[in-house]
């Protein structure tokens, strides 16, 4: 049950951290600085409740 807890939120979290379309190039996606620290974020928080859950 955690466990498809968890994937559940990662995947319902995913779509608000993708790369956008290039400044003017189209068809060409990159990433800011801010989108890894956003990306890192939600995977740190995503396993601090995992932990906080587990922990007894």
């Amino acid at each position: 049950m955690k466990t498809q807890l968890l994937a559940a939120a990662v995947a319902l979290t995913s779509p608000l951290v993708r790369a956008h379309e290039g400044h003017g190039l189209p068809g060409s996606n990159h990433w800011h600085a801010t989108d890894v620290v956003g990306l890192v974020l939600v995977v740190a928080l995503a396993a601090g409740a995992a932990w906080w859950i587990r922990r007894k």
